[in-house]
């Protein structure tokens, strides 16, 4: 990482993108443990490394707002375990694991943070703390100390070890949020959805579900268009890409069973939107994972979509097979009802898109040409599942 920017300005408002992380680790305000790898800093987000311990606990915990995260670890710890060697995470258990990187931010700086999408495709349940947090996934302005992060798999048991990517932490400064007003005043500059979908916007972009195949890149007369997990898997290995069968992990609903699909309270699924999403390279945008205006269900546990995600330039050439001069990539939903059984159906509003604007441009935008797992995608398993197409 050679590239630097000048001082971030304190007078601007935006999500700072790769060359402010650059700037912000070559003024001490970022750091880490072991150099950087390549990618780690991605267009508008950072990835977090696991460090070399972790501890599996009791339950998870908030520090609360005057103890430090390792203060409360005596009375929840079970087990330490040596991350430097591959280690089993049981379905069900809760770990906490020290990051490799830490803080130390300026005042008018804060963070979020979210899992990266494989994390969620896999159903890993991970989530941020730092030091006197009354909240996950938040840093406070200004914030100084170590990062953690509590991981419980849900579905899967998972191999992990030290230099794992499970999160990504995101900085902002100021009001970033695009309101309804400006967003359809950019929907009109560069179109947010495919050019014959419409766009829904109430507190940010609406989609919904797939259930037809229309977005799934499967053939035939009858499509997959969503997966069930199985139960009682073998673990994971999150190093192994491309190392598993998905047929062993993963139950296909095709297009005949899912009329009407019911999904059943705390099963894991995974689907795809029905509209094609443009974030454009001015902006990042979140995915909210729960609103109780569509009931009882959680519909994304890894939220953050990078600039330029489904977004062609006008100059741009069409770089693989599916790809199109059209702005809009499927997004893939890690989708779990609560509580209750509840009915989907196709076209169904599942979840709305939260647009933000950046403190610049990023040097390099989402996609293949930056090794993107997901760039292109329809539906699409996590990375380390084989796929038939």
């Amino acid at each position: 990482m050679t590239q630097t920017s000048a001082a971030i300005s304190v007078m601007s408002s935006g999500v700072l993108t790769d060359a402010d992380l650059t700037h912000l680790f070559a003024s001490k305000h970022l750091s880490s443990a072991t150099p950087l790898v390549e990618g780690q800093i991605q267009p508008a987000s950072l990835d977090l490394r696991l460090g070399t311990k972790a501890y599996r606990i009791q339950a998870g915990f908030l520090p609360g707002t005057s103890r430090k995260v390792m203060d409360c670890l005596p009375d929840l710890c079970m087990t330490e375990l040596d991350l430097t060697q591959p280690q089993l995470f049981e379905r069900g258990a809760v770990y906490l694991v020290p990051l490799q990187e830490a803080l130390a931010l300026p005042a008018h700086i804060m963070g979020a943070a979210s899992p990266k999408s494989s994390t969620g495709r896999l159903d890993i349940f991970v989530r941020l703390l730092t030091d006197n947090a009354a909240t996950y996934d938040t840093v406070a302005p200004g914030y100084t100390g170590q990062l953690y992060v509590e991981i419980s798999p849900l579905t899967f048991p998972i191999i992990i070890r030290a230099g794992d990517r499970l999160n990504q932490l995101r900085l902002r400064q100021g009001d970033v949020r695009v309101s309804d007003a400006d967003l359809h005043l950019l929907h009109t500059q560069v179109p947010l959805l495919r050019q014959h979908e419409k766009a829904q916007m109430e507190q940010g972009l609406w989609i919904s579900i797939d259930l037809h195949g229309t977005q799934t890149n499967s053939t035939g007369a009858n499509p997959v268009v969503g997966y069930k997990a199985r139960h009682h898997t073998q673990p994971i290995d999150l190093a192994r890409i491309g190392g598993y069968n998905w047929a062993n992990f993963w139950e296909p609903i095709t297009r005949a069973n899912s009329k009407p699909l019911i999904l059943y309270p705390e099963e894991f699924y995974i689907f795809a939107s029905s509209e094609g999403i443009c974030v454009p390279p001015s902006h990042a945008a979140e995915l909210v994972a729960y609103d109780t205006r569509v009931g009882e269900i959680r519909v994304h546990y890894a939220g953050f979509f990078d600039p330029g995600f489904g977004y062609n330039s006008p100059n741009s050439t069409p770089n693989t097979q599916h790809s199109t001069l059209e702005n809009g990539t499927t997004a893939v939903l890690e989708v779990r009802a609560h509580d209750v059984p509840c009915v989907l159906e196709h076209g169904q509003p599942i979840g709305r898109f939260l647009y933000e604007k950046l403190l610049q441009t990023p040097t390099r935008t989402y996609g293949s040409e930056i090794g993107s797992n997901y760039a292109n995608q329809g539906l699409k398993l996590a990375k380390q599942f084989k796929m038939d197409n």
